[in-house]
């Protein structure tokens, strides 16, 4: 007999979605965290499909794609083919600006350099430098990666941001020889028509991101959702159900609920306050995981009003460039409808792990800041539409060096705590894709087994609590 899920989840905040939200203000559509989402790894798309939404998915404006980087004070293309940290097309790279001559010579010698004998973790430094040299390390990948964790390259793991990367050079033993392979299968035809990211394989709803998660909240029974009820405690109920114990989710109103079983999907310092009175060595792992804050200045513009050509999705800023922005997003380019006609929306990111001095600055003092360098940068004049300065503290998960051992000892751990799951961006993946992979992953264990249990107590009703 299958069981009848009596779901309910606690929601700490005002709303659900934690860092995906969408504001809608005088025809402007503004995404406070993600703009879109990858259709790889595919959970999140089946899981769209499964809602009945996709018919409701846009794709970014093909005319417009493309990614820039500041060199020397202007934006440069992104070389063509180019895809965060490997180039799928020769050309482009031999006649980027970005490289001198020197550093375009480093990058073709690649295919020379041996692959890493020794079975550890390279932090994104290390590899690129031993493979492709210092000056596409700091003038190409260290922006693109940073642009994605807001990290420090020279802590971020390898294996645990760019597996399938470390996984090409092992078995084709250099990069180049990887991009060969897969250039004769037609593995890269999406790739070397990209530069910097694969925007083919993105997608977003045309009222936002919120869209997704307010359709996924309708789907759910009615009451399922409580707002304003952060979790205070777990209590293990020990003794019932024939012994297998409930779980007692005790609420800061001071009221609690029984379960049989508990997903804990907050931050990871979140969990393992949680957590540290039933495993202590999981809280202290999920406590080491650093993480990093930023802010977004979303500024509506008239186009009139910016001097350059921006006819791109956006660009990033080395750290060599001495600038206080981290990266720039033009989301009324990628997706139609987002700004109202001859307006522009631009997205300015600041702070991170190498800039977080920068969040010390008050909210106008940061619209400021991002006025100033975009006047330099793309001719940016006049008094903007509309301002809004989005702060998202210890909201970044750092993978650095390490990592994925890191993530064993957790749910090794998680494994020894009956009827208690563990799911958020600090573990296998940031972007909503990979959380998504994650959490059906969690969810498909919770009912298997709930339908043991079900089948040992005569298909009595269970409940799941998820802490968020």
């Amino acid at each position: 007999m299958d069981p009848t899920l009596d779901l309910s989840l606690f929601e700490a905040g005002s709303r659900t979605g934690g860092v995906i939200h969408t504001e809608s203000a005088d025809g402007f559509i503004l995404d406070h965290g993600a703009d879109m989402f990858a259709t790889q790894p595919p959970a999140a798309i089946e899981l769209i499909r499964e809602l009945g939404l996709e018919n409701q998915l846009i794709e970014p404006e093909l005319t417009r794609r493309g990614a820039r980087i500041v060199h020397r004070g202007r934006l440069v293309p992104v070389p063509e083919g180019f895809v965060l940290m490997r180039a799928t097309a020769w050309l482009p790279m031999l006649t980027t600006p970005l490289l001198g001559v020197t550093g375009k010579l480093r990058f073709f010698a690649e295919r020379f350099v041996p692959p890493l004998r020794e079975d550890r973790d390279e932090s994104v430094s290390e590899f690129v430098l031993r493979r492709m040299g210092r000056q596409v390390l700091e003038r190409i990948v260290a922006p693109l990666a940073a642009g994605i964790y807001t990290a420090d390259i020279q802590k971020l793991s390898m294996r645990a941001t760019m597996g399938p990367i470390v996984a090409m050079e092992q078995r084709y033993g250099s990069l180049a020889k990887a991009a060969a392979a897969r250039r004769r299968s037609g593995e890269d035809s999406i790739e070397r028509s990209s530069s910097g990211a694969r925007y083919g394989k993105f997608r977003s709803f045309p009222g936002g991101m919120k869209q997704f998660l307010d359709s996924l909240a309708e789907k759910l029974p009615k009451g399922t959702i409580h707002l304003h009820c952060p979790i205070e405690r777990l209590e293990r109920c020990e003794g019932q159900k024939g012994g297998n114990g409930r779980w007692r989710v005790h609420l800061q109103d001071e009221t609690s609920q029984e379960f049989d079983e508990v997903v804990v999907a907050v931050p990871p310092q979140v969990a393992s306050g949680l957590l540290r009175p039933l495993s202590a060595a999981a809280a202290s792992e999920l406590d080491s995981i650093e993480m990093a804050s930023a802010a977004i200045v979303a500024l509506g513009v008239p186009r009139t009003q910016i001097s350059e050509d921006i006819d791109t999705f956006g660009f990033v800023v080395p750290l060599s460039e001495n600038r206080r922005i981290l990266a720039g997003s033009f989301a009324s380019h990628k997706f139609a409808g987002r700004a109202p006609e001859g307006q522009v929306i631009i997205r300015v990111f600041i702070g991170g792990a190498m800039q977080s001095e920068l969040l010390q600055h008050t909210d106008p003092e940061l619209i400021q800041i991002a006025r100033e360098e975009l006047g330099e940068l793309i001719g940016l004049t006049g008094e903007p539409t509309l301002a809004r300065v989005v702060r998202w503290n210890d909201a970044m998960p750092q993978y650095h060096l390490g990592h994925l051992d890191r993530v064993e000892r957790i749910e090794q751990e998680m494994e020894k705590i009956e009827g208690l799951s563990l799911v958020n961006n600090g573990l296998h993946g940031v972007g909503i894709a990979p959380v998504i992979t994650q959490a059906g992953r969690v969810a498909q264990k919770v009912i298997e087994r709930l339908a043991r249990s079900c089948d040992s107590t005569s298909g009595d009703d269970v409940g799941v609590g998820t802490g968020s």
